[in-house]
């Protein structure tokens, strides 16, 4: 039997009294927190969730949504996570693409869920289950749970290349697609990052994002893996993310770039308040060079970057080589192969453009019931990102753009965050992203959004030309800056580049 499926019985025998989950102001041990996954096992079963079926939740971050997430596979379900966020429409079609059976959400998602359920066939009422309280069709999670007695069942056989979840893409570049994870792929999600972040079951992992996306694997496998204290904070805030660090000693952290740079600016920040950290991990979008400088020199030897893929290839860049190799996203982890292919198909030769291709252990099953975009996308075994960039004589990767956001202007190749880069120099920028619009006379012309530090006083044409005096090339000067209150974001803090593109056009 994979051990995937028993770790939270292990860590219950073996450290049940060290604390395993902290929430607010709950704080479990091993011991509470197994006897609460063993009572969702065995409500799943009397629900007659079997084993393969697809179990959804939409949910905030909550300690019910961390029980699901280890209750779900325990039994050789499904995990189905899904964002909180999404209208009526994508949550109609995901848990009508997923299939799932069984639904975890809470009483704010009710009236959605009504609107949806006449839809879905395959989902009853009696499966649905508020983790917050009844609602007048709804049942009470909680109040299910105590029904439930204590003590384990036994465990079920789970193949490695079972299925683990179906993770859907946040959308930042078109409709979500189901990615499938096999417990073999979460297993090396436990293991692979459990020795690259160097955690320790003495480790304290915090973790600010929405779990429900797959970046928050990242540090959530290798803690529950090692048996470490997972800490998870309701939603981002950077005054109290930082209060916690110090309060709790927290070791390790993963944070998108708007969270860096929101941490970086909170008017509570300082190094020594988070002294205790031995890791920063920034993934989901690229951090710019700017903010790597600052938080290299503010708190040395700690700032980790990975590039990767939910579908499944990763370059990790090591904290020990984070100011040797500036501005690289690292290289891959040992098991893991890359290259960059032009667009004919041949390999490039260190330091060209091209697109990054890679495989490795974690490389997804597929996109669930689209097998001709998992053809496109996993050819011959490699997974073709629609990334691009370049290698260094040392094999390490230096991010370039998404070949989606290329700027093609009068036949000439812009990436954006070449512009972007020199923009977040300036003293006023907090935030910059860079998207091309459409142009008469040059097919597409770069523009960039900002956003400013709450003390400046800049100018939108005076921002323009400082930005255009120091571009590296004539082409690369922006037509116009639009200084926002804040970025469109999906869920997982990404920043829809795609929206700001069509609300520009649309003014």
């Amino acid at each position: 039997m994979l051990q995937l499926t028993n770790l939270i019985t292990h860590h219950s025998a073996y450290r049940p009294d060290e604390i395993a989950v902290v929430f607010e102001r709950e704080r479990l041990t091993w011991r509470e927190f197994e006897t609460r996954v063993s009572r969702c096992v065995r409500l799943l079963r009397s629900l007659g969730v079997c084993q393969g079926d697809r179990v959804a939740t939409v949910l905030a971050n909550c300690r019910e949504l961390l029980e699901v997430y280890w209750a779900v596979p325990a039994i050789g379900a499904v995990l189905v996570p899904l964002s909180p966020l999404l209208m009526a429409n994508g949550l109609a079609s995901l848990l009508r693409d997923s299939g799932a059976v069984c639904l975890f959400t809470q009483r704010s998602m009710a009236a959605l869920v009504d609107q949806v359920r006449g839809e879905l066939p395959g989902l009853p009422a009696d499966r649905v289950l508020m983790v917050d309280g009844q609602t007048a069709e709804y049942a009470d999670y909680a109040a299910l749970l105590e029904t439930c007695p204590d003590g384990r069942l036994d465990g079920v056989s789970v193949n490695q290349d079972d299925l683990f979840n179906i993770m859907y893409t946040s959308g930042t570049t078109g409709l979500p697609k189901g990615i499938m994870h096999s417990h073999f792929v979460r297993s090396i999600y436990c293991t692979l990052f459990a020795s690259a972040w160097r955690m320790t079951p003495e480790s304290v992992v915090l973790h600010t994002g929405a779990i429900v996306f797959n970046g928050a694997f990242v540090t959530l496998m290798p803690c529950f893996y090692l048996g470490a204290r997972y800490i998870l904070q309701r939603q981002f805030d950077a005054e109290e993310a930082i209060e916690i660090i110090a309060r709790e000693r927290v070791t390790h952290t993963m944070l998108v770039p708007a969270q860096i740079i929101a941490i970086l600016n909170a008017p509570n920040f300082s190094p020594q308040k988070l002294a205790s950290l031995e890791m920063i991990l920034s993934l989901g979008a690229p951090l710019h060079q700017e903010r790597k400088d600052q938080l290299n020199r503010l708190l040395p030897h700690r700032f980790y970057e990975l590039y990767g893929l939910t579908e499944g290839f990763w370059t990790i860049l090591d904290k020990t080589q984070s100011l040797r190799k500036a501005g690289s996203v690292g290289a891959p982890p040992c098991f893991f192969e890359m290259r960059i292919v032009r667009d004919d198909g041949s390999d490039a030769p260190p330091g060209e453009i091209g697109e990054i291709v890679g495989r490795g252990p974690s490389l997804m099953l597929g996109y669930y019931g689209q097998a001709d975009l998992t053809a496109q996308a996993i050819r011959d075994g490699w997974l073709f990102t629609g990334d691009l960039g370049y290698v260094d004589s040392e094999g390490y990767l230096y991010l370039v753009d998404r070949k989606k956001d290329m700027i093609d202007s009068g036949g000439v190749k812009i990436y954006p965050k070449d512009i972007e880069e020199v923009a977040a120099r300036h003293p006023a920028v907090r935030e910059v992203a860079v998207f091309g619009v459409a142009d008469e006379k040059w097919g597409e012309t770069p523009v960039a959004a900002v956003l400013l530090h709450a003390s400046a006083s800049v100018g939108a044409e005076e921002l323009r030309d400082w930005i255009n005096e120091r571009v590296g090339a004539r082409y690369q000067r922006v037509h116009a800056v639009r200084i926002l209150d804040d970025f469109p974001r999906n869920a997982a803090g990404k920043t829809l580049k795609r929206e700001m593109r069509e609300a520009y056009a649309a003014e």
